[in-house]
């Protein structure tokens, strides 16, 4: 099986997989934003929702707060991410309605 190098600084998944949409296997290019997060849901077949906590600062008070958000990425049968891990998503082309990232790496459980 061929693996393509997808311009990131990452290490491609072992295994490999025929799926048309995975971007160390198939055709999907990665461009734009990159995150770190953990996987909170993974009931998807393909999908998996992706959390990942930042700090907003308030000028007027002088001090952060702690916000969160999900976001929804495709998750290939090489790399198949569960619920826990730690991920590392890349952005690509819409996939459907609501998915516009990709599983690019998985570092395992987060803690």
């Amino acid at each position: 099986m061929v693996v393509r190098n997808i311009g990131l600084d990452v290490k491609p998944p072992k295994s490999g997989c025929n799926d048309p949409v995975c971007p160390f296997h198939g055709s999907l290019s990665v461009r734009g934003r990159v995150f770190e997060g953990t996987v909170s849901t993974s009931k998807s077949p393909k999908t998996v929702s992706v959390e990942r906590a930042y700090l907003h600062y308030y000028p007027k008070y002088s001090r952060y707060e702690r916000r969160r958000s999900r976001t929804l990425a495709h998750n290939p049968p090489c790399i198949a991410a569960t619920t826990g891990d730690l991920v590392t998503i890349a952005e690509c082309r819409p996939l459907s309605k609501e998915v516009s990232f990709v599983v690019i790496d998985r570092k395992g459980a987060a803690e």
